[in-house]
């Protein structure tokens, strides 16, 4: 098994990082509930100047944000997915629509994780981008 992290890709696409915003935001009790799109802008900043620590190659990251944080904007280095519905949901797209590349998952979410698994992405838990 590769490692998450550093994976070996066998196309020259960057790995991709699909960022679970309400699961990662919501793992830190810090008040995030009082304004979950400005703890969701946060997350992104902190995603666009931090990127994914302990990985050193090219990495494409994509927050997926839903319900009371869609309309947070996009930034160099981090696109952001509002998702009409679930997040959950647009999260497992992303994972199928990119099929041929190395995906990683950033979600402590069991169901999501399992959804995302299936279609051969590695996981991992907020911890990777929060510390």
């Amino acid at each position: 098994m590769t490692d998450p992290l550093d994976p070996v890709s066998p196309s020259s696409s960057p790995l991709l990082v699909v960022v679970d915003g309400a699961n990662v935001v919501g793992s830190r009790p810090d008040g995030w509930w009082r304004d979950r799109k400005g703890a969701a802008e946060r997350l992104r900043d902190r995603l666009a100047s931090e990127g994914l620590p302990g990985r050193t190659g090219p990495v494409e990251i994509v927050l997926v944000v839903e319900g009371a944080a869609r309309g947070v904007t996009s930034v160099p280095g981090v696109r952001v997915e509002s998702a009409p519905g679930s997040g959950d949901d647009r999260i497992v797209e992303l994972t199928a629509e990119n099929s041929g590349r190395s995906r990683l998952v950033v979600t402590a979410d069991r169901e999501l994780r399992r959804r995302v698994t299936a279609l051969g992405a590695e996981v991992t838990g907020p911890r990777t981008v929060l510390n």
